[in-house]
């Protein structure tokens, strides 16, 4: 049975569906008019025993002043006496699984939301003026119907006016939600910053640990290519090669995050900051995959750049027997605006192992739409054994769209590679492994360097 899932037997179900049931009855359910005879009842106290429940509110005026932030309808709602602490119970639709006592079962439309409060609604919405109303009539500010706190809400959806706000008034920084998270690990986007810096401020842990995947807040920031928040946990101590559940490293897990274009230069300074620091290049994720794997994995060439000029194994195999250079070969055509070839074009110059020369043509057929990728590849062997394989293996359309590549490519059915290249090819194997090292420093001009590392021409001879 997979993590997270659980079974239950129909006499189960119905048992937990009746106990639900007597629990919404007994809840304290009140209108807009009996809330404001309760206070009137009360008179001017506001204070609430710890065992009395907060009460729960479906009214819709109520409900409004809070979601649209409206000052002067708060102030008239949560006027002296009434009370701060409602629970807010917001109509809206949600599948649950019903059963009929049998076997059989449904998913049905119900109308129950996650419960929240004044405060989250406030404090989740950046309504700063009246979250420090209800806050100044007493409301519980750890309070957590749902699940998760008030300030938890503001980190989340980054409003820091209202989370250093809640601080100010002792909300705990280290709150743990249902899903085992402190609000140090809710800070996920760009926008977040002063977020996090308000709650290391207020005695966030910095090294704190999520009960689900065990990670830390570094681990969280560098998941999500947050290269400001690294900067500042590394700065307040933020252990550098703690392992979650996964394995995973901050620095594993930066290079794992599936990356878009336009997001490769944030995960690059991620991975720089953490470098840097001393992160640990060789720790590998329960699946044995380096940092290396996973940035190839994932297409980000200058990420790869730096692993290697910091001594990565560039042969090292995971558990399914692959190297980093099966890794990036499966995403070259998902991936063709990330340059997967300059990544190939690396791992031949650090040594990496090659392509089994029989497999070619598979590989042509699912990276053909990368010429350049393919150029760097077959660049690494003297001789090729071009076949009628090798020519079906490309669509007419990339044909067309590359024809100078692929008909050089293709030529060599009627002959041999260049005595350029075999002299290329030659030098390359006598240096192999230490290519990256020796080249730079030879008496050679630009141009020669350059195309013993495989420099692109855009055409094979």
């Amino acid at each position: 049975m997979s993590r997270g899932s659980s079974f239950y037997t129909p006499s189960t179900l119905r048992s937990l569906e009746q106990e639900r049931h007597q629990m919404r009855l007994a809840a304290p359910v009140i209108s807009g008019y009996l809330l404001r005879k309760e206070a009137r009842e009360r008179g001017t106290s506001t204070r609430q025993t710890v065992a009395e429940p907060p009460m729960v509110c479906r009214d819709l005026v109520v409900q409004n002043a809070l979601y649209t932030g409206n000052l002067e309808a708060v102030k008239e709602v949560f006027s002296k006496g009434f009370p701060a602490d409602l629970v807010i119970q917001p109509q809206g639709g949600a599948m649950r699984w019903v059963t009929d006592g049998k076997v059989r079962g449904l998913w049905s439309l119900t109308y129950e939301q996650e419960l929240t409060t004044p405060l989250h609604i406030t404090a989740g919405r950046g309504f700063t003026e009246c979250l420090r109303h209800l806050l100044l009539r007493g409301a519980q500010v750890n309070l957590a119907p749902g699940g998760t706190t008030a300030l938890h809400e503001a980190c989340e959806e980054c409003q820091p006016e209202c989370a250093k706000l809640l601080l100010q008034y002792s909300a705990n920084a280290n709150a743990v939600n249902e899903d085992g998270q402190m609000p140090l690990h809710v800070c996920t986007e760009l926008e977040s910053l002063e977020c996090a810096k308000h709650l290391i401020a207020f005695g966030a842990v910095i090294n704190s640990h999520s009960l689900d995947e065990n990670n830390t807040p570094l681990h969280v920031a560098a998941r999500h290519g947050l290269p400001d928040h690294v900067d500042l946990y590394l700065r307040h101590g933020a252990a550098l090669n703690l392992q979650n559940d996964e394995g995973n490293t901050p620095l594993n897990s930066a290079c794992s995050q599936p990356q878009d274009h336009a997001s490769l230069e944030r995960y690059t300074r991620v991975c720089h900051l953490l470098v840097a620091a001393g992160a640990d290049i060789h720790i590998s994720d329960t699946d044995k995959q380096t940092p290396l794997h996973m940035a190839c994995k994932n297409v980000n060439p200058d990420v790869v750049d730096l692993l290697l000029q910091h001594n990565s194994l560039v042969n090292e195999m995971d558990y399914g027997g692959e190297a980093p250079m099966h890794n990036i070969l499966k995403g070259v055509a998902y991936k063709v605006d990330h340059e997967p070839e300059r990544i190939v074009q690396a791992l031949l110059n650090y040594g990496s192992i090659r392509v089994w020369p029989v497999a070619l043509p598979k590989v042509l057929k699912y990276c053909c739409t990368s010429p350049r990728t393919i150029e760097a590849l077959l660049n690494a062997y003297d001789r090729l054994k071009i076949t009628d394989a090798w020519v079906e293996a490309v669509p007419p359309e990339v044909f067309q769209k590359h024809r100078k590549f692929y008909e050089s490519l293709f030529a060599l059915t009627q002959m041999p590679r260049s005595l350029q290249h075999l002299a290329r090819h030659r030098l390359r194997t006598f240096l192999e492994g230490r290519l990256h090292r020796v080249v730079p420093n030879l008496d050679l001009p630009p141009y020669l360097k350059n195309y013993l590392m495989l420099a692109f021409k855009g055409y094979i001879h």
